[in-house]
């Protein structure tokens, strides 16, 4: 860690963000680190080939923003989880308190995690769409910066009262597959409110492979029973839900609202999904 670039997004952890960049700061100073700061929006005017290091001041989404700047680089990234859910940063064992944060980042320990591509974006975490997307995009933020997480499972359950059905046709690993569903997950990383629960304790950031869930069912009652099932892994095929792992997926789409590592985005065209395995190196615990 010899030229480290800090990019803090002001508008994360209810304005936590610009504290969090002075003790960064500090802890550059006292190390006698070369660095530049800059904010999220002024990203896309840095060179790159300058820095050794990125320091991330924020959550998930600061994070998906950096990934294309480094990804397939030697370039680490370390993360400040300073965000409304900072799954990435609890799935590589960063605590939110700022102190013990700085100090794995100065031990320097480094996972070489896969990232998928999503059309033409990357996402380190996962993709969603239907009910899943609903829920990271339509939470309002007033929401988030009153209640923080627990706003997503308080949107879950509105949310869930109103699902709606529809029509996918994708194609994986030579497969093709037509599905009524109300929900789709595509996933690195499966830990969800924080580490408390994960989709798959087999999806791993640096198995080179996606775990795929698909919920079918309408019912609020029947679709939470089959969510319970996955999240406490007991998940299996039937005729509520499927899961299965790849390294590719298509989904045949027109325009589609749905959302990347908590980021929303509307796909245009079909969804093509790779893995690229070990494509970027990040600090954890």
């Amino acid at each position: 860690m010899k030229n480290v670039l800090v990019v803090e997004n002001a508008n994360a952890g209810r304005k936590k963000s610009v504290l969090y960049k002075k003790n960064v700061i500090r802890f550059l100073f006292d190390r006698g680190v070369k660095f530049k700061s800059i904010s999220l929006e002024n990203l896309h005017l840095i060179n790159i080939e300058d820095f050794d290091t990125v320091i991330a001041i924020g959550g998930d989404g600061t994070v998906n923003k950096i990934v294309p700047l480094i990804i397939n680089t030697d370039k680490a990234l370390g993360i400040i989880p300073c965000g409304t859910a900072n799954l990435l940063a609890a799935k590589l064992g960063i605590p939110v308190n700022i102190k013990k944060a700085l100090e794995i980042i100065d031990r320097q320990n480094f996972v070489e995690a896969d990232v998928f591509k999503v059309a033409d974006k990357y996402s380190i975490l996962r993709a969603g769409l239907g009910y899943d997307a609903d829920i990271i995009c339509k939470t309002p933020q007033s929401l988030k910066n009153k209640f923080g997480y627990f706003a997503y499972f308080i949107a879950g359950i509105l949310f869930a009262l109103r699902l709606k059905q529809k029509k996918y046709y994708m194609t994986f690993a030579g497969k093709k597959l037509s599905v009524l569903a109300t929900c789709i997950i595509v996933a690195n990383a499966g830990n969800m409110y924080k580490n408390l629960f994960s989709i798959s304790k087999n999806c791993q950031i640096d198995d080179g492979i996606m775990d795929v869930f698909i919920l079918k069912v309408k019912n609020p009652f029947l679709f939470f029973a089959e969510f319970l099932q996955i999240i406490f892994n007991k998940k299996s095929s039937n005729s509520k839900a499927m899961y299965f792992r790849t390294t590719n997926l298509t989904i045949k789409n027109d325009i589609t609202t749905g959302h990347i590592d908590g980021e929303k985005v509307k796909f245009k065209g079909d969804i093509v999904i790779n893995i690229a395995p070990k494509s970027i190196k990040l600090i954890k615990s």
